[in-house]
């Protein structure tokens, strides 16, 4: 009941008259890691990945969660999907691991081992609004979103990324609201905030002809607006029209010819596929491609590239030992490449490899961006 036909299975029973769901149903539905790896290797194209995203909601509508339950939960959405509650907790992340060892539970143990050694100033740096592109080819404008834990944990990689797009002749905007896309809530069942996030997103980005994002899992969740909207009248439209104008950076950059010139940068690289970039959409190839047309990158793939880092949006603060046997086995096969560095093009895949990896992490806008500048790591 834990392999993907097997909750299928169940899906159908809990469809049946008199049938209701379970705990133990809810128990196999839960350990589901939402990767989609399945819908990619499944030869009859089942779309898993829409019968799981319909189940989740029913679970969290359920009487069978405890409260217990329930507050952690909502802890966790109160604050990832918060940028400016997470700005506030960055002063203490430094100190978050060392208080790990005395937390008795496992879950809040992987809490605080999570948490990067950013700088408060880095947290707190804002991108500009607009940025105009220095490039002799003008390509357009594009919108940026910017994400919530991307843009305070990771707002080095958001500032690389539109420096890059602005190389490659694209005026960039990056509004600062919505806070958040909804993924998170939506890919965890928590469907009502999913829709609010969605719809403000909708709404802030309507009047740009692209909208790009640098993050797996947003993007995920952004094309899949329309689907999520299909039933409702009044945004059905909108949000498929939005879901057909959402990129993927990756995607974006490697549709045209590169202008910027790349400088050289000696490095044996490690690239992991994001299961909500390789399997949600169908990203494998444009990262790829861009990171080897880097001057000196040796682009090296790891045995089982399509298997889950333990990330997969919350479920290593949910399901901590199976995420954790998932990170290990994961870290393993990235070492065994013999790489300098890891390529992931995810903030949660980022954080989950960090606990099992002494080597460096770096999204592929990071090494483009030293490359076009000529810096180095």
């Amino acid at each position: 009941m834990d392999s993907p036909r097997g909750r299928i299975l169940l899906m159908r029973v809990g469809h049946d008259e008199g049938a209701s769901l379970s705990p133990e149903m809810v128990m196999h539905f839960d350990r589901c890691l939402g990767c989609m790896a399945c819908v990619t290797a499944c030869p009859s194209g089942v779309q898993y990945d829409k019968l799981i995203e319909r189940v989740r909601p029913q679970v969290e509508r359920s009487p069978l969660r405890t409260r217990r339950e329930r507050a952690y939960r909502r802890a966790i959405f109160a604050l990832m999907t918060h940028p400016g509650r997470l700005r506030a907790l960055v002063p203490g992340a430094r100190l978050a691991p060392r208080l790990a060892p005395l937390v008795g539970s496992e879950r809040l143990r992987t809490l605080l081992t999570l948490a990067p050694p950013t700088s408060p100033l880095a947290a707190v740096r804002r991108l500009p609004r607009t940025r105009r592109s220095p490039a002799p080819l003008r390509r357009g404008t594009v919108a940026f979103m910017q994400g919530c834990v991307q843009r305070v944990l990771f707002g080095d990689v958001n500032a690389a990324t539109v420096r890059v797009l602005a190389a490659e002749g694209w005026d960039v905007v990056a509004p600062r609201a919505p806070r958040c896309c909804g993924a998170l809530p939506l890919h965890a069942g928590v469907e009502d905030e999913a829709r609010e996030l969605a719809r403000a997103t909708i709404a802030a980005y309507e009047g740009f002809d692209r909208v790009v994002t640098n993050v797996a899992g947003c993007g995920s969740a952004m094309k899949d607006y329309g689907y999520l909207f299909a039933d409702d009248p009044e945004w059905a439209e909108r949000a498929a029209a939005f879901s057909a104008k959402c990129v993927d950076v990756h995607e974006l950059l490697a549709e045209e010819e590169p202008q910027a010139v790349r400088h050289p940068l000696p490095l044996r690289l490690a690239y992991h596929d994001a299961c909500h970039l390789a399997h949600a959409q169908g990203v494998r190839v444009p990262p790829r491609v861009l990171l080897r047309g880097i001057p000196g990158v040796e682009l090296l793939e790891p045995a089982e590239w399509e298997l889950c880092c333990g990330s997969a949006g919350v479920y290593n603060l949910l399901q901590p030992e199976a995420a954790a046997r998932l990170g290990e086995r994961k870290a393993q096969n990235l070492l065994a490449t013999g790489a300098d560095a890891i390529a992931a093009a995810n903030p949660g895949c980022a954080l989950q490899l960090a606990r099992y990896l002494d080597l460096p992490l770096y999204h592929p806008m990071t090494l483009l961006d030293l490359s076009l500048r000529g810096a180095r790591p």
